[in-house]
Order: C-alpha cells, then sequence, then structure tokens
C-alpha cells in the first residue's frame, strides 16, 4: 500500500480527460494535475524546450511526494517520456503506447488516422510505437495547429470549432480510414465537431481510459495501490495560468467543482548580461 498520490500533467485543460479517466478506474487514489497554461500551447514549440519543460514539471510534482508521473500530452511524451524515465526515480507513462494499442483493438481495416500537434506529427512517434508493438497498423497522421486554442478558449462547439476543424480534417477524406486516434489529450473535448467531420463509420479513439488502465496494472504489479480508508482520493489542480479561468473551463469539461486550484509561477528567466 502506497498513499502518495500521482501527478498528472498537460500543457493546460486536455489532460483532464486522462485525469477524469484515472478518477473513475481509481476513485481512491489520490491525484495531482498540473496544467502549465501559461505556456501553452505546446504543438509548436522544440523538443529541447518541451524537455525542459517536462523537467521543470517533474521536479515539482515530486517535490509534492507523488509515486508515479503520467505525461498526460502527447507533445510532451514526444519530446521527453525517456528523458523522464532515466532522470527520475518513478514511473513515468505517456500516453502515445496506450493510444496505439486502443486503436489496434479497434480498426477492422488497419487503415488508422492520427490527428495530434506539429511536434507529435513531425516526430512520427505514433508510427515508431506502432512499428515497436508489431501492430501492422497503417497510419496516416496530420498535425493540427489552432485545435488546441479552441478548447483553452472554450469553443470546442459552434461556428469556430466548425470552421477550424472542418478543414483541417477535409485532408483525411482520401486516407479510407476507420480509426482516428485523438492524439493530444486536449482533442477528446472536441470529439462532437471532429465526430461530424469524419462521419459515423469512423470511430475515435482517445487514449485517457487505456492510460488509466496502465497506470492501474502499474500499481497493481508494484503493491503501490492505495487501500480504501472510506474517503475518496484527494484531487489537487495547479496551473501556471488564471486560477479562475482554469477552474472555470475544468469544471464545465468536468462536470464537478475544482475545489483545490493553486496558482504556480515559473521563476523569471535571468535576463542576457549587457556586453562590455
Amino acid at each position: 500500500m502506497n498513499d502518495r498520490p500521482i501527478g498528472v500533467f498537460d500543457s493546460g485543460l486536455g489532460g483532464l480527460t486522462v485525469l477524469q479517466a484515472l478518477a473513475d478506474l481509481l476513485p481512491d487514489e489520490h491525484l495531482i494535475y498540473l496544467g502549465d497554461t501559461a505556456r501553452y500551447p505546446y504543438g509548436p514549440r522544440s523538443r529541447e524546450e518541451l524537455q525542459r519543460f517536462s523537467a521543470e514539471i517533474a521536479d515539482l510534482l515530486l517535490a509534492q511526494g507523488v509515486k508515479m508521473i503520467v505525461i498526460a500530452c502527447n507533445s510532451a511524451t514526444a519530446a521527453a517520456l525517456e528523458l523522464l524515465r532515466e532522470t527520475t526515480d518513478v514511473p513515468v507513462i505517456g500516453v502515445v503506447e496506450p493510444g496505439v494499442r486502443a486503436a489496434q483493438r479497434v480498426t477492422s481495416t488497419g487503415h488508422v488516422g492520427v490527428i495530434g500537434t506539429q511536434i507529435t506529427a513531425d516526430s512520427k512517434i505514433y508510427e515508431h510505437t506502432a512499428e515497436h508493438l508489431r501492430t501492422g497498423l497503417e497510419l496516416t497522421t496530420l498535425a493540427c495547429p489552432g485545435f488546441v486554442e479552441l478548447v483553452e478558449d472554450g469553443e470546442t462547439t459552434g461556428p469556430r470549432a466548425d470552421e477550424v476543424i472542418g478543414t483541417r480534417l477535409v485532408e483525411l477524406a482520401d486516407h479510407d480510414i476507420d480509426v482516428l486516434v485523438l492524439g493530444c489529450t486536449h482533442y477528446p473535448l472536441l470529439a462532437r465537431t471532429i465526430k461530424d467531420h469524419v462521419g459515423r463509420g469512423v470511430t475515435l479513439v482517445s487514449s485517457a481510459d487505456e492510460t488509466a488502465f496502465e497506470v492501474r496494472d502499474i500499481l497493481e504489479r508494484t503493491g503501490w495501490m492505495r487501500e480504501p480508508a472510506g474517503i475518496p482520493g484527494t484531487r489537487t489542480f495547479f496551473t501556471t495560468g488564471d486560477p479562475a479561468r482554469f477552474r472555470e473551463l475544468g469544471e464545465r469539461f468536468l462536470g464537478f467543482p475544482l475545489t483545490d486550484v493553486r496558482a504556480h509561477h515559473w521563476p523569471a528567466s535571468p535576463a542576457p548580461a549587457a556586453d562590455l
């Protein structure tokens, strides 16, 4: 038995889909979530930036005493999963491998689409993972700039969402996919509009549930499950942006009050030294 919390992080609100899956599957576990909203979106960032951001967040979560870290962000998973596994002494899992396994189970044709941020698409992490797992899947990956901003702005449906999503997803029309992996944890919050554009014959796959199952498996193998004490696990939220805005949107997406939202501000970077 291990009473320490599980740490979860994302560039903003999208990782709340993973936190919700964890809370549903493991209601007795304490969960700490950090949304790095001051530095979102992560998609256009460089690999080096995301590695630095992820290391800073991991240090913050470890200071909170977490027993595991879940990178609830495809971009950060692509850039920093192996780095965090090498530099931390707790289990670290990402969301890409669970998403690939879920797609493999659901597809009947083997033709799978993946939508994600620019860095996720450029990294080809889904293709590499599918090959490593020997899935035999034929993947078509599409970068979708602007999708994360829709979620962070609270515009998951409506004319703007419909225009941005429809314009981008038209590129998938000729690829005959039967499964579409939502390769960014923000994207399940856009699922209704995405589904309108890909059609009823395409199954949407989110990695959130599969990631929660993987967390449970690790806790069971290590004997680190928190024993029920008659009181559900706590839910603590950190945001590097505006706590009121985070609370408002988070409650809208999760459907329950966020009673413990805390602000975290990164130290300002030192100014470059003046030339003498």
